[in-house]
């Protein structure tokens, strides 16, 4: 399997991972799991890479997976012109340690 399932159903799944989305490209950092991280990261770049040309389709695009209009406003607004000349990685995963209680390894995921 390419991607982890978080032992989740498949729309838990995608809620889950719709929110990181959104709570990273509104905040711009977040503290998560280091799976959960890399799941999240993955569909940010590819949100943002996305964001670097704006068209009334890629706004359509984008609000299929971020279905909040500030969010989106503001990846096409701030963020898509921010990394318009960088080829990729758009994000950063800092590692904190083990999470107090079960241990799962806690990473900051920040955008660069």
């Amino acid at each position: 399997m390419a991607y982890s399932k978080f032992d989740r159903a498949t729309g838990p799944r995608k809620a889950l991972l719709r929110g990181q989305v959104m709570a990273l490209l509104a905040r711009e950092t977040i503290v998560t799991t280091e799976a959960k991280a890399k799941a999240a990261g993955r569909i940010a770049e590819r949100l943002i890479t996305l964001a670097k040309e704006d068209s009334v389709h890629h706004r359509r695009h984008a609000l299929t997976v971020v279905p909040s209009e500030d969010v989106v406003r503001k990846l096409f607004a701030d963020l898509g012109p921010r990394y318009k000349d960088v080829a990729g990685g758009y994000t950063r995963a800092v590692k904190l340690g083990a999470r107090r209680g079960d241990g799962a390894p806690l990473v900051q995921l920040s955008l660069k």
